[in-house]
């Protein structure tokens, strides 16, 4: 009789153990299904061709500590010049900007030297097709080549229908939840689910003008496709703004580069151009080539 009251009860206290697992894993499911969407980046800093990995291999991953190594000869930081549209703007209304709230990269800022800025959209695989998905997802297109011609105004941009090749690609997907430690209180944080993310990368370019490799950047939005055709296109204007080298946002709300969504969505500000323009008139590392080696360095 003992044992089958012993056999019972660590039956009874496994049947315990899981129904509670279950209760866990619903109460998460719910808690994160109810989350609010909210923009933000990430950063990711690679290089493939240093070591001969061909280019696009995540395989080998260059740490932000390692940009300061002598593996590296990162460019001395120098002025582009100005794009066009850029260089013809002019600011008559005296509107200020907000290049105070900008944030440098491990490379200086996010410039873009070469022109047009070549953008890959995502797209239908069957653009023929006449669902109801197949529909909403045209609209979000729509909505992103919206936004991809009003930037096209103060910098050259041109969309390509090549993922290969392109300098921002900007894909139809919900941003990942990634949850982070607490060594303090060893709890994990769980962030609000986000509508979209700007990530950017840097890899080492080859060119014939220059000996050296070009340090060069390459950016990833992601665009939830959950979004109304209004929204998605108020998130598609503010991540451009970001991959464009905007990397901060205005304390404003009549600014595009505002650091929260609002429920009327501004148009691009001059205040936004104003910031872009002084951004692209202070030194960078990136569109460079990278510094020749002395004797002696490693």
């Amino acid at each position: 009789m003992t044992r089958q009251r012993l056999r019972r009860h660590r039956d009874s206290s496994w049947r315990r153990l899981l129904l509670l697992g279950v209760a866990i894993a619903a109460s998460l499911w719910l808690i994160l299904s109810q989350l609010q969407p909210l923009k933000a980046q990430s950063v990711t800093i690679r290089s493939d061709e240093a070591i001969g990995v061909k280019p696009g291999n995540p395989e080998y991953r260059l740490k932000t500590a390692d940009l300061s190594s002598a593996s590296v000869s990162l460019p001395m930081p120098q002025i582009h010049p100005l794009p066009t549209p850029l260089a013809q703007w002019q600011d008559v209304t005296d509107a200020g900007d907000y290049f105070s709230e900008i944030k440098l990269t491990p490379v200086d800022y996010l410039v873009w030297s070469q022109f047009p800025v070549k953008i890959f959209v995502d797209q239908p695989k069957d653009p023929n097709e006449s669902s109801a998905s197949n529909q909403r997802f045209q609209k979000w297109v729509d909505a992103v080549l919206q936004a991809v011609g009003e930037w096209n105004t103060y910098l050259p941009l041109q969309v390509v229908t090549q993922r290969e090749g392109a300098d921002i690609l900007i894909l139809r997907d919900r941003p990942p939840v990634q949850a982070s430690l607490d060594r303090e209180t060893g709890k994990f944080n769980i962030p609000r689910a986000r509508s979209a993310q700007t990530r950017y990368e840097f890899y080492l370019r080859q060119t014939d003008k220059a000996a050296q490799a070009i340090l060069s950047q390459r950016l990833t939005i992601q665009l939830s496709p959950h979004q109304t055709d209004h929204y998605t296109l108020a998130t598609a204007r503010h991540e451009l703004g970001h991959a464009l080298g905007i990397w901060g946002h205005s304390p404003l709300e009549t600014d595009i580069m505002y650091f929260s969504q609002v429920r009327y969505s501004p148009q691009i500000s001059v205040r936004d151009i104003n910031t872009l323009k002084r951004i692209y008139q202070q030194p960078t590392r990136v569109g460079w080539p990278l510094a020749a080696q002395t004797r002696g360095e490693e």
